[in-house]
């Protein structure tokens, strides 16, 4: 069982920076791959960013590569988005997930994943 909190939300100008995280409860937090999503008002979950257990290993989707960058620090039961050059478009609720394997085929669809946190908002104003 994993627990996941979610943190570093917030208002923002675009073109400006936050740094999401996701803290797991658990001594195996090292064993599961991560997985960022978004979801806006009226729109259905949308893929972010997933990494590796060890990290090694990163996939991100096209709108936000270049721009955000997933990571953890197993040590510390945590996972990090962090996002820059932000766009209003960018605006919604992120949650993280949690699942055994890291495939890439996969990994963009949030059906695959065994845990989610509760989500935090993050507002890009224009």
């Amino acid at each position: 069982q994993v627990q996941l909190v979610e943190s570093g939300g917030g208002l923002v100008q675009a073109g400006g920076s936050l740094r999401l995280s996701c803290a797991a409860s658990g001594r195996t937090f090292n064993t599961y791959a991560m997985g960022w999503f978004r979801q806006a008002p009226g729109k259905e979950r949308e893929f972010v960013a997933a990494l590796s257990w060890s990290g090694t290993r990163t996939y991100a989707a096209d709108s936000v590569k270049g721009r955000f960058t997933i990571s953890r620090d197993n040590a510390k039961n945590t996972a990090y988005l962090q996002m820059n050059s932000l766009r209003p478009e960018d605006t919604a609720v992120y949650y993280c997930a949690a699942r055994k394997t890291f495939t890439i085929t996969t990994m963009t669809s949030p059906d695959s994943y065994d845990y989610w946190g509760q989500g935090t908002q993050v507002t890009v104003s224009s």
